[in-house]
């Protein structure tokens, strides 16, 4: 079977490049996303955006907070809020290693991906990260330019 055929449901949604910058990732998690079929439906269409939301565990369940997804026009009686919560789904075990991170050691849950996968289910990809002071981050722009340049130089000489 061909490499296309096997991932031709695979299609990246929504994706918070600016996570990475602002965060220092030290692990990620996939899970699961409980969505009405309006939103499903835009999903597909690519209606969605995970810039500026956070994921937090309240009451022994994780949350998507603060996430948006475009209405769908054709769902116009049984349409769905934009902005509103949305629960994730983990196992127990993972929901006790978030519930640790985030109350003990003071780490925050961003969302950097948000995806259908191989079998066209809708994925969150969620990194456990704390936050960069300003130095950190302009540590990791100047390795960005340093990597750029030195690529820029390798191809020149070559």
């Amino acid at each position: 079977m061909a490499k296309t055929d096997e991932n031709k449901n695979y299609k990246v949604i929504a994706e918070n490049r600016r996570a990475r910058f602002d965060y220092a990732i030290e692990d990620d998690l996939e899970c699961g996303i409980i969505l009405e079929g309006s939103e499903v439906k835009s999903l597909r269409e690519g209606g969605a955006n995970i810039a500026e939301s956070y994921a937090a565990v309240d009451e022994h369940e994780l949350w998507l907070i603060n996430s948006y997804v475009a209405p769908y026009a054709q769902a116009k009686t049984f349409g769905h809020e934009e902005k509103r919560r949305r629960k994730l789904l983990v196992s127990k075990r993972e929901m006790a290693r978030l519930w640790n991170d985030t109350q003990r050691k003071g780490m925050t849950l961003v969302p950097l991906v948000l995806y259908f996968n191989h079998r066209g289910i809708a994925k969150l990809k969620i990194g456990i990260a704390k936050g960069k002071k300003n130095h950190d981050k302009r540590e990791t722009e100047a390795k960005r330019d340093w990597s750029r340049q030195k690529q820029r130089l390798l191809k020149e000489h070559r």
